[in-house]
């Protein structure tokens, strides 16, 4: 169930952003295992944003979910991969206090098997996007 290598808390230090690395399946097709995200700590987060949290009952364990609903006590939080698991479906609502920062943009480091110029060029292309609300929501978020 582990969303983020804890390189995630080192690199928060006294600047605003830092950057993180996906483990694990839960944010797929978002986002993949080995994806680097530049996390915006202590950003306002609305409905739809792709966040980084404390795990409620491993608080030394980072994860990144979608913030789907604004309930009392904090967010109900997702995973855009329904299979995964490890979301509020299973550990309730997650507090405000839990609620670290909003990932701005993922990155894709090129893998040892993108050897032709073709697979270079589609790499490029696709490797580093912005993590936008409102495009990148998934099925499960908007079907609620």
């Amino acid at each position: 169930m582990p969303e983020l290598s804890q390189d995630a808390e080192r690199a928060r230090a006294p600047l605003p952003f830092g950057v993180a690395e996906v483990t694990g399946p839960s944010m797929v097709p978002t986002l993949r295992h080995g994806d680097r995200l530049l996390v915006h700590y202590g950003a306002r987060v609305k409905r739809g944003d792709v966040i980084v949290l404390r795990h409620p009952f491993q608080q030394d364990l980072l994860v990144v979910k979608r913030a789907a609903e604004r309930r009392e006590g904090g967010w109900w939080v997702l995973g855009d991969n329904a299979f995964a698991g490890g979301d509020s479906t299973d550990y309730g609502v997650v507090p405000d206090e839990l609620v670290l920062g909003r990932v701005r943009f993922r990155y894709r480091p090129r893998g040892s098997e993108r050897r032709s110029p073709l697979a270079v060029v589609g790499w490029a292309l696709s490797s580093a996007r912005p993590v936008l609300s409102g495009r990148s929501a998934s099925r499960r978020l908007r079907a609620r």
